[in-house]
């Protein structure tokens, strides 16, 4: 089995003056490639650490964290950012779009900072995901323009520019009504299907974690050991 990420006994401090805080306890936990999994635990538990580490936005206290085979807890800040550029899409629970680039400026705007493309590869590859997720007869709107699922959208196919191996998505239903969710939900799990990228997600929604095929729980720093779908306890 392929793994896109491998943590290994992962420590993670967080010093303010005299005070230490542990947020993580020595975490382990493998995802292989092409999943759809969410991090589930309390506001506090240590998951969006978690998330962090794994996207190369942090490095861990101790232990390790590999991507693709890459020990990316070893690499520097400026390693970390080409690597991040290239292997990692995000997806935010605000959809973080520039309000002044267009729907399509939006999504080719990574492709314009970390990858050498052509304008007519650019364009090509922008207009394929536009066409994905349903909104090319939007590309020229702005931001403020559409609605929060539309902007959810966006957001995915703005994920996928790089052609990454993972999108890390923080609360990416959080701020929309129910059916919204859940077309999202399935549309990030249609791109998976077509693309073979993993999804990890950070959430409390229940929406998505009754669409995931494995749920791995985090407590006060602490991993439990992941279920898949189907398992008792899980949807």
């Amino acid at each position: 089995m392929d793994l896109v990420v491998n943590v290994e006994n992962v420590v993670k401090k967080y010093t303010t003056g005299e005070v230490s805080v542990q947020a993580l306890k020595g975490v382990s936990l493998s995802i292989p490639a092409g999943a759809f999994t969410s991090l589930v635990g309390p506001s506090g538990s240590g998951k969006t650490t978690l998330l962090n580490l794994i996207g190369c936005l942090d490095t861990p206290t101790s232990g390790t964290v590999s991507i693709n085979s890459t020990v990316v807890s070893a690499l520097n800040i400026k390693e970390r950012a080409r690597f991040r550029g290239a292997h990692i899409g995000f997806i935010f629970q605000d959809f973080n779009l520039i309000p002044v680039l267009s729907i399509y400026e939006n999504i080719e705007y990574p492709l314009l900072m970390v990858r050498s493309l052509s304008k007519s590869e650019r364009q090509q590859r922008v207009n394929s995901l536009l066409d994905s997720v349903g909104l090319k007869d939007q590309a020229q709107k702005r931001p403020s323009q559409l609605s929060g699922g539309q902007k959810q959208r966006v957001a995915i196919a703005r994920a996928l520019a790089t052609h990454p191996s993972i999108v890390l998505a923080d609360e990416p239903t959080a701020n929309l009504d129910h059916e919204t969710a859940y077309k999202i939900i399935h549309l990030m799990k249609q791109m998976r299907d077509q693309r073979g990228t993993s999804f990890i997600f950070s959430t409390h929604d229940t929406k998505i974690i009754s669409e995931v095929e494995s749920v791995f729980t985090i407590e006060d720093g602490l991993l439990s050991a992941g279920t898949k779908k189907g398992d008792t306890g899980h949807a």
